[in-house]
């Protein structure tokens, strides 16, 4: 009996790596508007990212913690809800990121066009 992983294992665990960059670009990207946790949930997810509440939340703290985001909490439909939105470096760092993202998506184009030509 073999300790390596599946194929679905591997493919798995990289896909759940490769995700939780995106998610946390996606997720600076949507609180270019503010947002509370729900709704931030709700945007990825009409986007076609799914992200679990147990992942969220924490990602907000990091985030908020790092400087990259601000929030207040405040009452709406009779419920308190904490909003969320970019600071001032959350809006340059997620401008950068954008940067460094377009330079990944091309250059991963370019690998996947080299493949197919040779």
């Amino acid at each position: 009996m073999s300790d390596r992983p599946t194929h679905a294992e591997v493919l798995e665990n990289l896909r759940i790596e490769l995700r939780s960059g995106c998610l946390v670009l996606a997720a600076l990207a949507q609180l270019r508007v503010e947002r509370y946790g729900y709704s931030l949930r709700k945007a990825l997810a009409d986007v076609g990212l799914e992200i679990e509440e147990n992942t969220l939340y924490p990602m907000l703290r990091r985030l908020e913690k790092q400087g990259l985001l601000v929030s207040e909490w405040r009452t709406e439909d009779e419920r308190k809800k904490r909003f969320y939105r970019l600071s001032p470096e959350g809006a340059r760092i997620l401008a950068d990121l954008l940067d460094e993202w377009d330079s990944i998506a091309a250059a991963i184009r370019r690998i996947r066009h080299e493949k197919r030509s040779q």
